[in-house]
């Protein structure tokens, strides 16, 4: 689980633009002409179709992709009722998880009332503006009233994902938990904890899935609900069952399911002892479950667990959910998500953990193998497929159960597109952390006297992504840490100057020397040298006293790395190194190389940078298709720049056909395959996605990236340092705390590769 301070999140949602959702224009709107279509008058147009034809609102508006997360904050996220305003936060983290994960926009509405009737009344009366209702954090048993009524009321999508997300994703692993048991659904006994609206619903789907209502013992916190009791309300009183158990302890015996949607420590050791062979224990407490993963592994080697947390095996995260349930039933214009909808992602979820696991997810959780059974019962969050699953599944059902408006044909042209929406990998950097928090390793920042890296220490070691090596001056970092309230107590300081480092740096030293004996550097030279800590760190690097180097916050570019090429070196098989950005954009993500390296590479060398970004695409998990640009077009004009690429390219074609590359070509046309295949169909790349640009020289590498950065309000993450035996990457002087994290997360996958 991460780790982090109470200021880190205050300063998360109110440092830069306060918040975390913005509205983003669509269309053109730099001239009066835009300006006069977008509004007065040329947007009476489009109100005039919409008037007379309501449906044209999703040719014409943005209604078709526009959720509403509306909440009055009655039980927010653990926090119980804190009021509307209070669980805005919230709700607009719900809007972001929307947006990353299945390209559905959001306009968070937190509704200032407890009185059920005026909150219904409200939602109704807003309907319009959106395509669907997602409701939120609203307290139980009225949430159950508040859907019925809304859903009763509109002809859009409505869910209360407090009750159905955690039922649907649950159900999943449900589904898989039975074939992996091999009971029979119908004769399970099932054993609830807790009787809140979640617990309502997922009881409600494990019934439609083949659970019966007579084998089902759902408790709350004053026992079992049973018939003898008089202080059940409505919703409870429909899962109340004549027993003679009393306590959950008494109904968990001989049962085969525990769901538990309680409170930490509702399960003991001798209570999931009592329960029949082969358990299925799902403990979503949040963040703590009823019973640890350590102490139900302890008791039962024959049990099947799943928790909340991302931590264990099994998470039953609604991020497997909401999102792609809200897009397939936005696709058709569904006018409900009705239970044919629900069941179909259960089963979309089921069918997918069979699958083989892709190398993109066992690479983000650092697994050689990861496959259907016992520790695996349903997805990875981080798996691309979701979008493509879950989607269809929910609009296939929603237009056999008539509740489509839009009827989709070319399932496949319908999945194609799904993938194009979401770009290559948006999870690129959720990937890293993932696997980089499997197996962390050393970092050592060189540059440890500076804030910046300091609080990215902090984080990478609260995180669990890598363990810290701050080199710099003891007295200077412990100020800085003070002055700023980090603690780094937990952390190893290195004064690479200090005379208690005598012994090390003459060690270093030698060593220096011994690599440049014939190449200038003397004795005193290389003694002199290791006073420098980019000499001193990259030598802790090579002898394996850190696995990994962050350098570049205070020194120049070329001043940082030239000590890794004198004490690491390039790998034996490459003859240049080179730089590469990642750039997340709207369309996706894209790489460019090389951005801060080679001045005017040859086209040898701009051979070997592409084999090198090759090679490191391939360790994002993405499939690199390559365009090497220039001013011309498959040698349209001449010139320097134009013959050198097209050498390049000709050895690329002759000595390593399987590298998915050609050009050169102009950017314009690397970019737009239509443009491409309609002027160059003979082209490689065929109508492949060009995902990696390599640049003709440093200065237009250096220049793009800059200005996608700038113009193009893309994040850039790197620079990434291609071609060393061991992990060291230098950042650019600006780096913001962000950076330095991401690209330690890297160094630290950099190094379990390597």
């Amino acid at each position: 689980m991460a780790s982090f301070t109470k200021q880190d999140a205050l300063d998360y949602h109110a440092k830069g633009r306060a918040g975390k959702i913005q509205v983003v224009p669509t269309k053109p709107y730099s001239t009066q002409r835009d300006l006069s279509l977008a509004y007065s008058p040329g947007v009476a147009e489009p109100c005039l179709e919409i008037e007379k034809n309501p449906e044209d609102a999703y040719k014409y508006t943005a209604k078709g992709n526009l959720v509403a997360v509306i909440s009055n904050g009655t039980a927010v996220l653990g926090l119980g009722d804190i009021g509307a305003l209070a669980g805005k936060p919230v709700m607009e983290g719900k809007g972001l998880l929307f947006k990353i994960f299945a390209d559905v926009d959001v306009f968070d509405i937190e509704i200032s009332t407890k009185d059920i009737d005026k909150f219904i009344e409200t939602v109704i009366e807003i309907s319009p503006t959106f395509g669907g209702i997602n409701l939120e954090d609203i307290k139980a048993p009225e949430c159950f009233e508040i859907e019925r009524r809304v859903k009763e009321a509109l002809d859009i999508p409505v869910m209360h994902d407090d009750q159905h997300g955690t039922a649907i994703i649950s159900a999943a692993g449900l589904v898989g938990a039975m074939e992996i048991t091999g009971k029979d659904i119908s004769k399970v006994k099932l054993v609830v904890s807790g009787a809140g609206a979640s617990a309502s619903a997922c009881t409600k789907l494990y019934m439609a899935l083949g659970v019966r209502k007579e084998n089902i013992v759902m408790c709350d916190s004053k026992g079992v609900l049973s018939t003898r009791r008089t202080d059940l309300n409505e919703a409870k009183k429909e899962f109340a069952v004549d027993t003679d158990a009393v306590t959950i302890s008494d109904a968990l015996k001989g049962a085969d399911i525990f769901l538990g949607l309680s409170v930490k420590g509702a399960m003991s050791k001798e209570m999931l002892a009592s329960m029949a062979p082969s358990p299925i224990v799902f403990a979503m407490a949040n963040p703590d479950p009823e019973i640890t993963y350590e102490d139900a592994l302890a008791t039962r080697t024959d049990l099947i667990f799943a928790t909340g947390r991302s931590d264990y095996p099994n998470q039953i995260n609604n991020v497997l959910g909401f999102p792609f349930i809200f897009r397939g039933a936005l696709d058709v214009r569904a006018t409900a998500i009705n239970e044919e909808m629900k069941l179909a992602a259960v089963y979309a979820l089921a069918a997918l953990a069979k699958e083989p696991v892709p190398d993109v997810v066992k690479k983000a959780y650092n697994k050689s193998e990861m496959s259907f059974g016992n520790e695996y019962i349903v997805p990875k969050p981080l798996d691309p497929r979701l979008i493509e699953y879950v989607a269809t599944a929910v609009a296939k059902a929603a237009i056999e159960s008539g509740v489509a408006r839009k009827t989709i044909t070319d399932w496949d042209g319908y999945k194609e597109e799904l993938r194009e929406r979401m770009g290559i990998d948006h999870a690129i950097m959720r990937s890293m952390t993932v696997k980089a928090k499997t197996d962390k390793k050393r970092v050592v920042f060189s540059d440890a006297n500076n804030i910046k890296v300091i609080q990215a220490a902090r984080i990478l070691l609260d995180d669990g992504i890598a363990t810290p090596i701050l080199l710099g001056r003891k007295d200077r970092i412990n100020n800085l840490a003070k002055e700023n309230g980090i603690n780094i107590s937990d952390m190893l300081l290195v004064d690479s100057t200090s005379p208690e480092n005598e012994e090390k740096r003459n060690q270093f030293a030698e060593l220096l020397f011994q690599k440049r004996i014939r190449k200038g550097i003397t004795k005193i030279d290389a003694q002199r040298l290791m006073y420098n800590r980019d000499y001193y760190g990259a030598a802790m690097v090579e002898t394996g006293e850190a696995d990994a180097m962050i350098s570049g916050t205070t020194t120049k570019y070329a001043d940082a790395i030239k000590p890794a090429l004198q004490i690491i070196g390039k790998k034996d098989d490459v003859s240049k190194i080179a730089g590469m950005y990642i750039i997340n954009t709207k369309k996706g993500v894209y790489f460019f190389a090389d951005t801060t390296v080679n001045m005017k590479p040859t086209a040898e060398d701009l051979v070997d940078i592409t084999l090198l970004t090759e090679k490191a695409v391939k360790t994002f998990g993405v499939d690199p298709v390559m365009a090497m640009i220039g001013y011309s077009n498959f040698g349209s004009s001449e010139g320097d720049s134009s013959s050198r690429l097209a050498d390049a390219i000709k050895i690329l074609h002759e000595k390593h056909s399987n590298v998915m590359i050609d050009g050169e070509m102009q950017a314009n046309f690397a970019l737009n395959k239509q443009m491409r295949i309609e002027r160059y169909p003979f082209s490689k790349l065929g109508n492949r996605e060009v995902n990696t640009l390599i640049f003709p020289n440093l200065s237009s590498g250096n220049i793009a990236y800059k200005m996608m950065q700038e113009i193009g309000s893309s994040e850039a993450i790197g620079p990434i340092l291609m071609g060393l035996k061991k992990p060291v990457h230098v950042l650019q002087l600006s780096s913001s705390v962000r950076e330095i994290v991401d690209m330690a997360t890297i160094a630290v996958v950099d190094a379990q590769n390597k």
